[in-house]
């Protein structure tokens, strides 16, 4: 069914869209990997599903890898990709389903097994993405359900003036590396109306690599439930500005408000607002750590003007200030607070202003 998608998508016109409905019973799309062209944007309809096959040779990218543990874990393509478009983008109240938890039928073990897999031996997995956006431009998700990705849901690299909007994704806690929405060196984000359960960041701002900055966000009126929270770093090399929270509502999460770095990747994060957060029965609900991860490197943290208001907090959690590996004592300021008395302080090399 892969090549009849494209065929579609191909033939479709710039401003139109390829609908997957369903009929009757029939209600599956079956799918290797799709890309979408300049311009066109794909929507999957209420009841419908466009799941990814469960063959790990059929997202290879010619390396051999996908599937494996060799190489540098990014040896297969992602099911859908926008590269160097525009104006597209994915809508509906369907579900893409990425079967990370059913065994492949050409490896005998599913994505996350091989995620655990890696995890114990120190090593990358190749699995695929679900949603890849490369270097694109006004690129949208909105109404769509992400479940079960073998690696990361969706991935924005390099692009600017995207918007994701009233989106769901619904993943296990336990599925590994299975980031909910990653933006790498992108600008002009808004994230609002979402809800995002996962097994790991359920959001991560990047910038490294001489890629570029990560710039101008706002995430507006979430939910969050399992997972690691909402996270900047840990690779902020090239920066992060200007990145605005608004209402944001975690329960169960690993981790809330985490800007974390060490020194292989650690650069300068600044004019980020916390405003309206509720937490209950998360571990940690706020993190700025320089020493994310023991990894070498040169790189310095140069994390300031980072606000945090009308943040709740229920049920007993962390807050942990650690700028061991900071050029400066971090700088942040907390307003309006309300947190539970029996809440646990570590603070190292940071000013706090109240």
């Amino acid at each position: 069914m892969t090549d009849d998608i494209q065929k579609a998508l191909n033939n479709c016109s710039v401003g139109k869209a390829v609908k997957l409905s369903n009929n009757g019973s029939m209600n599956l799309f079956l799918s290797g990997p799709i890309t979408m062209p300049n311009g066109v944007s794909l929507i999957i309809d209420k009841g419908t599903v466009l799941r990814a096959v469960n063959n790990a040779n059929t997202f290879d990218n010619g390396s051999k890898n996908c599937g494996t543990l060799n190489g540098d874990g990014k040896g297969c393509k992602a099911l859908i990709t926008f590269y160097h478009v525009s104006n597209g983008g994915i809508y509906g109240k369907g579900e893409i389903d990425g079967q990370g938890g059913q065994i492949l039928n050409d490896k005998m073990l599913s994505w996350w097994d091989l995620a655990q897999q890696a995890k114990s031996g120190s090593q990358n997995q190749n699995a695929p993405r679900l949603i890849q956006v490369e270097s694109s431009e006004n690129i949208k998700l909105y109404q769509i359900t992400l479940k079960n990705a073998p690696k990361f849901h969706a991935v924005f690299s390099r692009s600017s003036g995207i918007t994701v909007w009233n989106i769901k994704i619904n993943t296990p806690a336990n599925a590994r590396n299975t980031d909910g929405l990653d933006f790498m060196s992108s600008n002009n984000v808004t994230v609002a109306s979402s809800n995002i359960s996962t097994g790991d960041d359920n959001i991560a701002i990047k910038a490294s690599g001489g890629n570029g900055s990560s710039t101008d966000m706002s995430f507006l009126n979430n939910i969050f439930g399992s997972g690691h929270g909402f996270s900047i770093g840990s690779e902020t090399k090239d920066g992060v500005y200007n990145i605005y929270v608004n209402g944001l509502t975690m329960k169960g999460t690993d981790n809330g408000l985490r800007i974390k770095g060490d020194r292989s990747q650690s650069g300068e994060v600044s004019n980020i607002q916390y405003n309206n957060v509720n937490m209950s029965n998360v571990k940690n609900s706020i993190i700025m750590d320089t020493v994310y991860e023991n990894k070498s490197g040169s790189t310095k943290a140069n994390w300031h003007d980072v606000v945090y208001n009308e943040i709740t907090v229920f049920g007993q959690s962390n807050i942990i200030f650690n700028g061991t590996n900071a050029i400066a004592p971090l700088k942040a300021t907390m307003t309006n607070m309300h947190l539970p008395d029996n809440i646990m302080w570590n603070i190292k090399n940071t000013n706090i202003n109240k």
